[in-house]
């Protein structure tokens, strides 16, 4: 298949477009990495009998509502766009290849999971990296302490699903093996090979899940003990001070949040991988 259908190269052929969007989702990014501080000033303003905080807060959110806003006008029509015209390109190249009706509804279905990627996963994975890097150097500004232990819990997600990456790909291959003959399976019109099929996609399936619940399982752990860790090393160190607790622990919230979203986009990403290879045949 042509390499029209690679995501990167999706990406080349809608780069204009793409850039665009992916500039606003970046400016939304940054802007949202101030509100903990905006907020924890905002309190200490208050509690001077100052409002000077929360006109700042309402500058940031009326910033972020408009952005976020028409970004999102945009997106909706530049993707159905893309879509239209790569699945459109991708059924004719399948039936000059002489595939079966079966194969190509499959693979049609799959090729909207890469325009799902670059509309949905693609902003959140710019956002969660921004703010993965912008909350760290604060934190780190604020609670050296609080950092390190923000940091092993990078660590610890990005080391299980190293660990994983290999048995959650080939995973994902039988799951995609066994899709591809589903409508064979139902133009059969067999009850028998009809419930061989489904049981055969769902065993995959709870493989896949039992592997995302053990990684969850772990990973939750560590959020757990940064959870702990944090108000007790900031209490301790005699930051006293409510707008900044608030502050750091907001911001280790925020951090939480991000970070504990990666692996969804990783395991996304390894079952596009293994769709890019299967419509590169």
């Amino acid at each position: 298949m042509q390499d029209t259908y690679i995501l990167k190269t999706i990406f080349y052929r809608f780069k204009w477009q793409i850039s665009l969007t992916l500039s606003l989702v970046i400016i939304e990014a940054v802007l949202g990495i101030f509100y903990p501080l905006l907020i924890g000033v905002a309190i200490n303003d208050l509690l001077k009998n100052s409002h000077q905080g929360l006109y700042w807060l309402t500058v940031l959110g009326a910033l972020s509502l408009i952005i976020g806003t028409v970004r999102r006008f945009y997106d909706t029509r530049i993707y159905a766009n893309i879509y239209r015209k790569t699945a459109s390109n991708m059924v004719d190249t399948e039936h000059k290849k002489l595939r079966s009706v079966s194969t190509i509804s499959a693979r049609s279905h799959l090729m909207t999971e890469f325009v799902e990627f670059l509309e949905n996963s693609i902003p959140e994975i710019v956002q969660s990296i921004i703010a993965i890097i912008g909350i760290s150097i604060i934190i780190a500004m604020l609670n050296i302490q609080v950092f390190f232990a923000c940091l092993a819990l990078l660590l610890l997600i990005a080391s299980i699903y190293l660990l994983t990456g290999n048995k959650n790909f080939n995973l994902n291959k039988s799951y995609n093996d066994e899709l591809e003959r589903q409508v064979q399976a139902i133009e059969s019109k067999s009850n028998t090979k009809s419930k061989q099929h489904f049981n055969a996609l769902m065993r995959w399936n709870i493989a896949l899940s039992d592997l995302e619940t053990t990684n969850y399982f772990i990973v939750w752990c560590g959020v757990i003990a940064l959870f702990i860790y944090t108000p007790m090393t900031v209490i301790r160190d005699g930051v006293l001070t409510y707008g900044l607790v608030f502050s750091i622990l907001m911001y280790v919230f925020g951090y939480i949040e991000k970070l504990t979203l990666m692996p969804l986009h990783i395991q996304q990403a390894i079952r596009l991988n293994e769709i890019s290879q299967r419509l590169s045949m």
